[in-house]
């Protein structure tokens, strides 16, 4: 008897290819299954997966499609595992939904989980542990999710996996600790070669996310890359984070050198150490910080104001009915900032300090702060607008012509942190009236400023936030925060009737 091939169904696959929910929708209602294979035997909803095509994968399952079905030859790729390895977040999540195993194992031994933390896709971490994914669960290479997790360098990885229990916790401090210092991108050239042989460039590239840098190394032969590996290298704050949960205080001068050898304060593997050194509060440690804030080295001095901010938000030192925001601490950290703040002037060091006497909470600092607003780098000004929020009294005017000017920048950041500070300063004049009307229609880069300048004036009970709220309430998208800002800013709205009609404005979907 001649088998006859079952249909490949390509219009399907092609819509799936290029992301055309609608002819999907047409193509299932005229009998297209949603379970249709292609010649390798690759289901539909793999490939679905695979591209991330996240609204198609829910059309699929909806119409009857098995979320843990094995798609090609034996059927060895999952394709949660498909969606998990790109970091198709959306697509995993609609999979788990309708009842993918999260710990369902491919052909050679890969779970989803495996794949995402060794990817160091954070947020598809998150999902599968949010679904019931084992964070225990060792990966084919016999390692644990932590582990892998800090070999891969991937900060919010290991936050998602310690926050849910992950067992491994020594093995995987011991696998951070191995790479401090390590040359990442000699590495990944070293597994190049292993993998590839010799007779092949080299192409690095650096690009930062997730509170670190990802370092990429492409071989290339003949003009064109053919295979390459990365890796994120945020180590040192991922030992941190490990010491932290296994309960250890490495010594302070060591956290210090893990920051200055980053070298840069917005990186995780600055912020970590001086996190963990803020939340000791002891007094070794404020002695450390002052020595620091006393170096030749700016960004020593910059860390130590970082410290010192951290032991402040901490309340370290405090006794009972303590005094200031940082206790006993902060009282003390004030005048040694103070002298530091009238001193410096590298960006890193005006930026830390500033932060760092804002988070005193004490007025007294203000003008060592506002100093710096005409300060030559937008970083710095757009800190000092962020430092002085809720610092600046009625009637300072000194305080108030500041951020009258700072909200003027030339920076759209400095702008949009200026007009938040100006839009909650307890000051009402004539002067910060004009300077918020005057943002209204600052949508570059982002509306939340116009919205920010519309939520002063509605403070203030200034008509003309009316007209700029309902622009925004009807061209904002919904999911952003100009959207929400100038949907929390109605409660300023005593009139009952324009609240209400604005209340009623619909998001205009084009």
């Amino acid at each position: 008897m001649t088998m006859v091939p079952a249909p490949v169904h390509e219009d399907l696959f092609e819509a799936v290819h290029g992301g055309e929910d609608d002819t999907v929708v047409r193509l299932l209602r005229s009998g297209a299954p949603a379970e249709a294979t292609d010649e390798e035997g690759g289901t539909v909803l793999y490939t679905a997966a695979v591209q991330g095509r996240a609204g198609i994968v829910r059309l699929l399952l909806a119409a009857g499609a098995d979320p843990e079905r094995g798609s090609g030859e034996g059927g060895g790729d999952l394709p949660l595992c498909g969606a998990a390895c790109n970091g198709h977040t959306e697509a995993v999540r609609a999979l788990l939904a309708a009842g993918a195993w999260p710990d369902q194992r491919e052909e050679f031994g890969f779970t989803a989980l495996a794949w995402a933390v060794r990817q160091g896709f954070a947020d598809t971490v998150d999902v599968l542990l949010k679904y019931g994914a084992n964070p225990g669960a060792a990966g084919p290479d016999g390692a644990l999710p932590l582990v892998a997790a800090a070999r891969r360098g991937s900060v919010p990885v290991v936050r998602a996996l310690l926050e849910r229990g992950a067992p491994g916790r020594e093995e995987a401090l011991a696998e951070a600790r191995a790479w401090l210092g390590r040359d990442v991108e000699g590495t990944l050239r070293e597994g190049l070669a292993e993998a590839h042989g010799e007779g092949f460039e080299t192409v690095t590239r650096r690009f930062p996310e997730d509170g670190g840098v990802t370092v990429v190394v492409e071989a290339v032969r003949d003009g064109r890359p053919f295979a390459g590996r990365e890796q994120q290298t945020a180590h040192a704050a991922i030992a941190t984070l490990l010491e932290t949960a296994l309960g250890l205080r490495p010594p302070h001068e060591e956290l210090a050198e893990r920051a200055l050898r980053c070298a840069d304060p917005s990186l995780d593997d600055w912020t970590e150490p001086a996190e963990a050194l803020g939340r000791r509060g002891d007094e070794a440690t404020f002695e450390a910080a002052v020595g620091w804030c006393a170096s030749d080295d700016p960004l020593r001095q910059a860390f130590g104001a970082d410290v010192l901010a951290r032991m402040t938000a901490w309340g370290g030192g405090a006794p009972s009915g303590g005094a200031g925001a940082g206790g006993a601490y902060g009282v003390r950290a004030l005048p040694v900032l103070r002298q530091l703040a009238r001193e410096v002037r590298e960006p890193e060091v005006v930026t830390a300090v500033v932060r760092a006497l804002g988070a005193q909470g004490d007025t007294a600092a203000l003008p060592d702060m506002l100093r710096h607003a005409v300060h030559p780098d937008a970083g710095v000004r757009r800190g000092v607008a962020v430092a002085v929020t809720g610092l600046v009294p009625a009637g300072d005017r000194e305080g108030v012509a500041a951020l009258v000017a700072l909200a003027r920048d030339g920076d759209a950041a400095v702008r949009a942190a200026a007009v938040h500070a100006l839009a909650v300063a307890p000051e009402d004049s004539p002067a910060v009236r004009e300077a918020l009307a005057g943002r209204l229609d600052d949508d570059t880069p982002d509306p939340a400023v116009a919205a920010e300048a519309a939520r002063g004036l509605a403070i203030r009970q200034d008509r003309r936030a009316v007209a700029a709220l309902d622009r925004l309430l009807a061209t904002a998208g919904p999911d952003g925060p100009a959207y929400t800002i100038a949907l929390g800013t109605l409660e300023h709205i005593r009139d009952e009737a324009t609240r209400r009609r604005l209340e009623h404005t619909l998001p205009r979907r084009r």
